[in-house]
Protein backbone atom coordinates (compact mmCIF):
# COMPACT_ATOMS: atom_id res chain seq x y z
CA UNK A 1 0.00 0.00 0.00
CA UNK A 2 1.29 3.57 -0.71
CA UNK A 3 1.16 6.08 1.05
CA UNK A 4 0.95 8.63 -2.04
CA UNK A 5 -2.53 9.38 -4.30
CA UNK A 6 -2.48 9.34 -7.84
CA UNK A 7 -4.50 12.54 -9.23
CA UNK A 8 -5.92 12.52 -12.64
CA UNK A 9 -2.86 14.50 -14.09
CA UNK A 10 -0.98 11.64 -13.28
CA UNK A 11 0.81 13.71 -10.56
CA UNK A 12 0.95 12.51 -6.73
CA UNK A 13 -0.30 13.79 -3.12
CA UNK A 14 0.58 12.49 0.26
CA UNK A 15 -2.39 10.32 1.04
CA UNK A 16 -2.84 12.57 4.25
CA UNK A 17 -3.09 15.75 1.96
CA UNK A 18 -5.53 13.75 -0.32
CA UNK A 19 -7.98 12.96 2.15
CA UNK A 20 -7.73 16.29 4.14
CA UNK A 21 -8.47 17.98 0.91
CA UNK A 22 -11.83 15.66 0.31
CA UNK A 23 -9.83 12.81 -1.42
CA UNK A 24 -12.08 9.56 -1.60
CA UNK A 25 -11.19 6.19 -1.15
CA UNK A 26 -13.26 3.58 -3.36
CA UNK A 27 -11.86 -0.02 -2.09
CA UNK A 28 -10.19 -1.51 0.80
CA UNK A 29 -7.39 -2.63 -1.53
CA UNK A 30 -6.31 1.18 -1.64
CA UNK A 31 -6.71 1.65 2.64
CA UNK A 32 -3.85 2.14 4.62
CA UNK A 33 -3.68 0.51 7.78
CA UNK A 34 -4.18 2.97 10.31
CA UNK A 35 -7.20 4.23 8.03
CA UNK A 36 -8.60 0.67 7.59
CA UNK A 37 -8.88 0.29 11.74
CA UNK A 38 -10.81 3.71 12.08
CA UNK A 39 -13.14 2.95 9.21
CA UNK A 40 -13.76 -0.52 10.61
CA UNK A 41 -14.71 0.68 14.29
CA UNK A 42 -16.69 3.49 13.21
CA UNK A 43 -18.94 0.76 10.92
CA UNK A 44 -18.93 -1.46 13.78
CA UNK A 45 -20.22 1.01 15.88
CA UNK A 46 -23.31 1.56 13.19
CA UNK A 47 -23.49 -1.84 12.71
CA UNK A 48 -23.78 -2.43 16.61
CA UNK A 49 -25.72 -0.08 17.55
CA UNK A 50 -28.92 -0.89 14.66
CA UNK A 51 -28.72 -4.61 16.03
CA UNK A 52 -29.25 -3.38 19.25
CA UNK A 53 -31.69 -0.48 18.59
CA UNK A 54 -33.88 -3.23 16.64
CA UNK A 55 -33.74 -5.67 19.37
CA UNK A 56 -34.63 -3.23 22.14
CA UNK A 57 -37.32 -1.78 20.11
CA UNK A 58 -39.20 -4.96 19.44
CA UNK A 59 -40.65 -4.94 22.58
CA UNK A 60 -42.53 -2.16 21.48
CA UNK A 61 -44.39 -3.89 19.33
CA UNK A 62 -46.38 -5.59 21.86
CA UNK A 63 -46.76 -2.02 23.59
CA UNK A 64 -47.96 -0.04 20.90
CA UNK A 65 -51.75 0.73 21.55
CA UNK A 66 -52.98 0.17 17.90
CA UNK A 67 -52.55 -1.51 14.66
CA UNK A 68 -50.91 1.79 13.34
CA UNK A 69 -48.70 2.56 16.13
CA UNK A 70 -47.50 -1.60 15.79
CA UNK A 71 -46.78 -1.55 12.05
CA UNK A 72 -44.46 1.26 13.02
CA UNK A 73 -42.73 -0.58 15.61
CA UNK A 74 -42.50 -3.43 13.06
CA UNK A 75 -41.34 -1.74 10.12
CA UNK A 76 -38.24 0.29 12.64
CA UNK A 77 -37.79 -3.18 13.89
CA UNK A 78 -37.22 -4.59 10.43
CA UNK A 79 -35.24 -1.73 8.71
CA UNK A 80 -32.64 -1.22 11.73
CA UNK A 81 -31.50 -4.90 10.82
CA UNK A 82 -31.77 -4.16 7.18
CA UNK A 83 -30.11 -0.87 7.82
CA UNK A 84 -27.02 -3.24 10.02
CA UNK A 85 -26.37 -5.79 7.17
CA UNK A 86 -25.90 -3.42 4.27
CA UNK A 87 -23.22 -2.03 6.21
CA UNK A 88 -21.99 -4.99 7.66
CA UNK A 89 -21.86 -6.40 4.40
CA UNK A 90 -18.81 -3.88 3.66
CA UNK A 91 -17.58 -4.95 6.36
CA UNK A 92 -16.96 -8.20 5.33
CA UNK A 93 -14.61 -7.00 2.19
CA UNK A 94 -11.90 -6.28 5.17
CA UNK A 95 -12.58 -10.06 6.19
CA UNK A 96 -15.40 -9.72 8.62
CA UNK A 97 -17.19 -13.04 9.25
CA UNK A 98 -21.06 -12.01 8.82
CA UNK A 99 -22.70 -15.00 10.48
CA UNK A 100 -19.95 -14.76 13.73
CA UNK A 101 -20.76 -10.89 13.85
CA UNK A 102 -24.37 -11.58 14.22
CA UNK A 103 -23.16 -13.95 17.64
CA UNK A 104 -21.09 -11.89 19.04
CA UNK A 105 -23.35 -10.21 21.31
CA UNK A 106 -26.61 -10.33 23.04
CA UNK A 107 -28.30 -7.31 21.12
CA UNK A 108 -31.10 -7.08 23.33
CA UNK A 109 -29.14 -7.40 26.61
CA UNK A 110 -29.88 -4.10 28.78
CA UNK A 111 -28.19 -2.67 31.95
CA UNK A 112 -30.42 -1.43 34.66
CA UNK A 113 -32.85 1.78 34.19
CA UNK A 114 -30.63 3.71 36.87
CA UNK A 115 -27.26 2.60 35.75
CA UNK A 116 -24.45 4.77 34.54
CA UNK A 117 -23.15 3.82 31.47
CA UNK A 118 -19.62 4.85 30.27
CA UNK A 119 -20.46 6.68 27.01
CA UNK A 120 -16.86 4.86 25.70
CA UNK A 121 -17.53 1.90 24.11
CA UNK A 122 -17.88 -1.83 26.13
CA UNK A 123 -15.51 -3.98 25.15
CA UNK A 124 -16.08 -5.75 21.93
CA UNK A 125 -19.56 -4.32 21.71
CA UNK A 126 -19.37 -1.43 20.00
CA UNK A 127 -23.08 0.20 20.47
CA UNK A 128 -23.28 3.83 21.45
CA UNK A 129 -23.85 4.06 25.22
CA UNK A 130 -27.70 5.07 25.28
CA UNK A 131 -28.53 1.51 23.55
CA UNK A 132 -27.12 -0.55 27.06
CA UNK A 133 -30.33 1.46 28.98
CA UNK A 134 -33.60 -0.51 28.37
CA UNK A 135 -36.92 1.49 27.55
CA UNK A 136 -40.12 1.05 29.71
CA UNK A 137 -43.56 1.21 27.99
CA UNK A 138 -44.99 2.66 24.90
CA UNK A 139 -44.58 6.38 25.76
CA UNK A 140 -41.25 5.61 26.62
CA UNK A 141 -40.05 4.25 23.83
CA UNK A 142 -41.48 7.02 21.41
CA UNK A 143 -39.73 9.84 23.17
CA UNK A 144 -36.16 7.41 22.98
CA UNK A 145 -37.28 6.86 19.09
CA UNK A 146 -37.78 10.08 18.35
CA UNK A 147 -34.61 11.48 20.19
CA UNK A 148 -32.09 8.94 18.88
CA UNK A 149 -33.93 9.39 15.60
CA UNK A 150 -33.64 12.98 15.16
CA UNK A 151 -29.69 12.20 16.39
CA UNK A 152 -29.05 9.36 13.92
CA UNK A 153 -30.07 12.04 11.54
CA UNK A 154 -27.88 14.57 12.46
CA UNK A 155 -25.06 11.80 12.51
CA UNK A 156 -25.70 10.29 8.98
CA UNK A 157 -26.26 13.53 7.17
CA UNK A 158 -22.37 14.05 8.43
CA UNK A 159 -21.26 10.66 7.87
CA UNK A 160 -22.53 10.36 4.44
CA UNK A 161 -19.82 13.14 3.14
CA UNK A 162 -17.46 10.23 4.95
CA UNK A 163 -13.64 9.69 3.16
CA UNK A 164 -14.60 6.29 1.93
CA UNK A 165 -17.17 6.29 -0.92
CA UNK A 166 -18.38 2.79 -0.44
CA UNK A 167 -19.55 3.71 3.01
CA UNK A 168 -20.81 7.25 2.01
CA UNK A 169 -23.02 5.79 -0.52
CA UNK A 170 -24.67 3.18 1.88
CA UNK A 171 -25.47 6.17 5.09
CA UNK A 172 -27.02 8.32 1.71
CA UNK A 173 -29.67 5.18 0.93
CA UNK A 174 -30.06 4.25 4.52
CA UNK A 175 -30.55 8.06 5.71
CA UNK A 176 -34.58 8.96 4.34
CA UNK A 177 -35.66 5.45 5.85
CA UNK A 178 -33.70 6.81 9.25
CA UNK A 179 -35.61 10.37 8.68
CA UNK A 180 -38.73 8.15 8.54
CA UNK A 181 -38.26 6.37 11.72
CA UNK A 182 -37.76 9.42 13.20
CA UNK A 183 -40.96 11.21 12.28
CA UNK A 184 -42.40 7.93 13.09
CA UNK A 185 -41.25 8.84 16.47
CA UNK A 186 -42.78 12.54 16.21
CA UNK A 187 -46.20 11.60 14.70
CA UNK A 188 -46.32 8.88 18.10
CA UNK A 189 -45.38 11.87 20.19
CA UNK A 190 -47.77 14.40 18.33
CA UNK A 191 -50.76 11.29 19.46
CA UNK A 192 -49.35 11.49 23.13
CA UNK A 193 -49.57 15.10 23.82
CA UNK A 194 -53.62 15.19 23.79
CA UNK A 195 -54.01 13.79 26.92
CA UNK A 196 -52.42 15.38 30.18
CA UNK A 197 -51.54 11.64 31.78
CA UNK A 198 -49.76 10.79 28.33
CA UNK A 199 -48.06 14.57 28.56
CA UNK A 200 -46.71 13.97 32.24
CA UNK A 201 -45.18 10.27 31.02
CA UNK A 202 -43.67 11.69 28.07
CA UNK A 203 -41.95 14.72 30.08
CA UNK A 204 -40.65 11.93 32.26
CA UNK A 205 -38.86 10.20 29.63
CA UNK A 206 -37.89 13.18 27.76
CA UNK A 207 -36.10 14.11 31.16
CA UNK A 208 -34.24 10.43 31.18
CA UNK A 209 -33.48 10.28 27.12
CA UNK A 210 -32.21 13.62 26.45
CA UNK A 211 -28.67 13.31 28.52
CA UNK A 212 -28.24 9.81 27.26
CA UNK A 213 -28.83 10.70 23.12
CA UNK A 214 -26.55 14.01 23.60
CA UNK A 215 -23.39 11.73 25.20
CA UNK A 216 -23.95 9.48 21.93
CA UNK A 217 -22.25 12.38 20.52
CA UNK A 218 -18.90 11.98 21.70
CA UNK A 219 -17.10 14.67 23.67
CA UNK A 220 -16.89 18.18 23.27
CA UNK A 221 -13.58 18.07 23.09
CA UNK A 222 -12.09 14.70 21.05
CA UNK A 223 -8.55 13.80 19.99
CA UNK A 224 -9.81 10.69 17.76
CA UNK A 225 -12.24 12.97 15.86
CA UNK A 226 -9.23 15.11 15.15
CA UNK A 227 -7.78 12.10 13.40
CA UNK A 228 -11.06 11.23 11.94
CA UNK A 229 -10.91 14.72 10.19
CA UNK A 230 -7.62 14.25 9.03
CA UNK A 231 -8.22 10.77 7.62
CA UNK A 232 -11.44 12.46 5.78
CA UNK A 233 -13.96 9.89 7.84
CA UNK A 234 -15.47 12.78 9.86
CA UNK A 235 -15.69 16.38 8.85
CA UNK A 236 -17.86 18.19 12.02
CA UNK A 237 -17.30 18.05 15.30
CA UNK A 238 -18.97 16.47 18.09
CA UNK A 239 -20.14 19.42 19.86
CA UNK A 240 -21.59 21.24 16.52
CA UNK A 241 -23.67 18.06 15.39
CA UNK A 242 -24.86 18.11 19.36
CA UNK A 243 -25.91 22.00 19.76
CA UNK A 244 -27.18 21.09 16.34
CA UNK A 245 -29.15 18.29 17.39
CA UNK A 246 -30.83 19.93 20.70
CA UNK A 247 -31.95 22.77 18.48
CA UNK A 248 -33.82 20.92 16.49
CA UNK A 249 -35.58 18.84 18.95
CA UNK A 250 -36.09 21.87 20.75
CA UNK A 251 -38.08 23.32 18.26
CA UNK A 252 -39.92 20.06 17.52
CA UNK A 253 -40.64 19.72 21.13
CA UNK A 254 -41.50 23.70 21.26
CA UNK A 255 -44.12 22.94 18.76
CA UNK A 256 -45.60 19.82 20.60
CA UNK A 257 -45.56 22.43 23.84
CA UNK A 258 -43.54 19.35 25.24
CA UNK A 259 -40.58 21.54 26.41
Amino acid sequence: MTNEAVLEDNTTMSLTDYLAKGGKLSSPNNVPPRYRGELLRLMSSFVDSELAGSAGFADAINWAPGLKERIAASRITLEKVDHAEQVLDLMTDFGTDKALYNKAHSWSARQSRDAHVDPKRQGGDMRLSVFHYPMQGWADAVVMNFLMGLATVHQLKELSQTSYQPLGEVFRKILPREQRHMELGLEGLQALAGTETDRAEVAVSIGYWMPRVAETFGPGQSERFDRLKEMGLRQTDNETLRAAWKADVDARLAELKLN
